[in-house]
């Protein structure tokens, strides 16, 4: 692929020799570069390089020459008058740029390290830094009278920060009125995560003991705008996805609209699929990579580099939620360990299709790259490694097999793994539903529990196979049941194509009012609000992908809670909600609230969790790992209760990473999930969990 892009550039580039080299110039691309630097370098848009180098929007290689539109030509006529003003006996002040060194500097104007040094003397003891003002000394001048100019400031005082729960490294350099670059530069340790609780040092030198006075400034307040240095803040280019807005854009950097807008005037027209973005460095999570190493038929005993501990070992368990049928349920916190007795045996069956892999003529990277099926499974296994890695850690009496389960929608090898499972405690897995009622058949007489990790569809009834994700019949319910818990008058309003929902409404929900449509098939605002009861929360259901509905029942909402509580509900995603057209404010204002089997947590084992999986895999953690590690701990931890699994799952809720585990007997046989969170947006734009 490199050799590719770089072929088209150089064929781009002979194509374009009708340009004349008062036009363009050409410039080849060093290791590291990007778009961003570059067009600083030249002092134009990324756009005017994507411009002329459309190919350049897949990413740069090393070598690989582009043409650098007009205004470079100004830059080097900028670039020779300063080495002029400084032959000619003129001095000038240069402010440093990012990646500016000694070198670059010296080399810049044609001047020795000795007397740049001896025209700024505090370059002795600080380096060269963004934003700094350097004199950049006339040739010949003497040192004495050049270094003039230049005033080095007292030693600084020690200022630090301690990071707070989602706080981001731009926001912090950004309060203090510094880069991110700057900030990693006297921080090391936040390059690769920022810990809850680290102590940052913005200016300064570290006292060497705490009882050394230390001195926090004020966050924006300390500065008057006008007063306040303008630095440069390190940035770089990102390519809008499908489906992407600015909703989603403004969670990945940490951006609002406004300064998204800002820094992209093209934006003011909506986020398009395909636009070049700038924004600030080091907010992409990277893309999932996990080790190829896979054991296929033998116990799991490879170290992992770190445990996931909490002040003990072990991921530790929050204490109490409510749950729908008892208001006194509390989610049990397993590490306590009771009842340990004898060792036990987990199996973990993971396709990984390893025939098929090896066998593969494109190679095991190529499969691993384009197999989106083999990346979850390797993700759900790293999310499990980590679970058994902190099983150790815990000193738990279990032994772990892996085995390939080599499966597809409706085949797989589990029949001939029988032998190697009867003796099991627990079995996770298969992935796909028909797989793991099979293999829960197949154990049924030796009382295995079968445990189902990823399938959503509803489950035979087979006593001995417990669903792990609720159905979307539950999680429904959870919400429904929420809102009666809260005394509140449920209105819906649903569009004449959601049939399915309408139908579930009306044989589960009763007593719910629907709020009437008009002949074309649009919201009466008038019925709707007049179905909002004055002193009682207000719960509305709204299920339509029609915008303009959307849109009417938002505003009526939005009247009606100047004499009504009013709360928007979702029953599951629905995509209108994230397009442009739409208001995230006005989302935030009705505290648009929706049933998920996953949680968003600052909680500090959640935020140690992921810090040691990133530690791990160089990679964020992703839903599907996340899975595999609660669903692999939590089975383990409630074999080592002295009880069987299922005598756990009738009696225990537990709570782990994203995943609540809330089993229950279903009428027909076998056990589902019904651990499901209600969220909601709160006023400070964060999701809370309702219940």
């Amino acid at each position: 692929m490199k050799y590719y892009l770089t072929l088209l550039s150089l064929v781009f580039f002979i194509s374009s020799s009708a340009f004349s080299q008062e036009k363009v110039v050409k410039y080849k691309v060093s290791s590291g570069e990007t778009i961003n630097q570059i067009a600083q370098k030249f002092k134009v848009t990324p756009y005017d390089i994507y411009k002329l180098n459309p190919d350049a929007r897949a990413g740069l290689s090393p070598n690989t020459v582009l043409l650098i539109p007009t205004a470079t030509g100004e830059a080097k006529k900028e670039v020779s008058e300063t080495k002029t003003a400084v032959a000619s006996g003129k001095e000038i002040i240069h402010e440093v740029q990012p990646k500016e060194t000694f070198y670059s500097i010296e080399k810049k104007y044609g001047i020795s390290d000795e007397a740049l040094k001896a025209a700024n003397p505090f370059l002795e003891k600080t380096g060269v830094q963004i934003g700094q003002k350097l004199v950049i000394p006339a040739k010949g001048s003497a040192p004495k009278a050049a270094a003039k100019p230049a005033k080095e400031k007292g030693a600084e005082k020690y200022v630090y920060h301690d990071v707070q729960p989602k706080e981001t490294k731009f926001g912090i350099a950004k309060q203090y009125n510094m880069t991110v670059d700057e900030l990693e530069k006297r921080n090391p340790d936040i390059v690769s995560s920022l810990p809850v609780g680290y102590r940052l040092t913005i200016k300064g030198t570290a006292p060497k003991t705490d009882s050394a006075p230390a001195e926090t400034i004020k966050p924006a307040e300390s500065k008057k705008p006008a007063e306040a240095s303008k630095k440069a803040v390190t940035y770089m280019d990102y390519q809008v996805k499908s489906k992407e807005t600015f909703y989603s854009l403004g969670r990945v950097f940490h951006l609002t609209q406004d300064e998204l807008v800002a820094l992209n005037p093209s934006l003011s027209e909506g986020v398009k699929e395909g636009m070049v973005l700038k924004v600030p460095a080091g907010y992409i999570a990277p893309a999932p990579i996990i080790a190829a190493q896979v054991p296929t038929e033998k116990p799991a005993d490879s170290s992992v580099n770190k445990p996931v501990e909490s002040t003990g070992g072990g991921i530790k368990i929050v204490d109490k939620v409510k749950s729908t049928e008892n208001e006194n349920a509390e989610i049990v916190e397993l590490t306590k360990k009771r009842g340990i007795n004898e060792r036990k045996k987990v199996v973990l069956l993971l396709p990984f299709n390893m025939a098929k892999v090896q066998s593969d003529t494109s190679g095991t990277a190529n499969r691993i790259k384009n197999d989106k099926f083999l990346n979850m499974t390797l993700d759900f296994y790293a999310g499990a490694m980590m679970a058994i890695d902190s099983a150790k850690t815990l000193k738990l009496p279990i032994d772990v097999a892996i085995y390939d389960s080599q499966e597809t929608k409706t085949t797989s090898n589990v029949v001939g793994l029988t032998p190697k499972l009867q003796d099991a405690d627990a079995v996770i897995g298969p992935f796909y539903q028909t797989n793991a009622e099979t293999t829960a058949n197949m154990l049924r007489s030796y009382n295995v529990p079968v445990i189902s990790p990823l399938s959503k569809d509803s489950a035979n009834p087979i006593d001995n196979l417990y669903q792990t994700i609720p159905s979307n019949d539950v999680i429904k319910n959870s919400v429904f049941d929420y809102m009666r818990s809260k005394n509140g008058n449920i209105v819906a309003v649903v569009d004449k194509k959601k049939e399915s929902v309408i139908n579930y409404i009306k044989q589960n929900q009763k007593g719910v009012a629907f709020a009437s449509l008009t002949e074309t098939g649009g919201l009466d605002v008038a019925n709707l609000k007049s179905l909002l009861i004055p002193n009682r929360m207000n719960y509305v259901v709204m299920e339509t992908g029609n915008t303009a509905m959307v849109k009417a029942t938002i505003k009526a909402l939005l009247d009606s809670q100047k004499t009504c509580q009013v709360q928007l509900v979702i029953l599951e995603p629905n995509s209108t909600l994230d397009t442009d057209e739409i208001s995230f404010d006005n989302l935030v204002k009705l505290k648009l609230m929706y049933p998920s089997v996953t949680r968003e947590s600052d909680e500090q084992p959640v935020l140690i969790y992921e810090k040691q999986y990133r530690l791990k895999n160089k990679a964020n953690p992703t839903t599907y790992a996340t899975r595999g590690f609660d669903v692999t701990f939590d089975t383990m931890m409630r074999l080592v209760q002295g009880k069987t699994f299922q005598e756990t799952a009738d009696l225990m809720t537990t709570q782990q990473v994203d995943n609540k585990f809330q089993y229950y007997r279903k009428e027909d046989g076998g056990h589902a999930n019904k651990g499901v969170y209600i969220l909601y947006y709160d006023s400070d734009l964060t999701l809370k969990v309702a219940n």
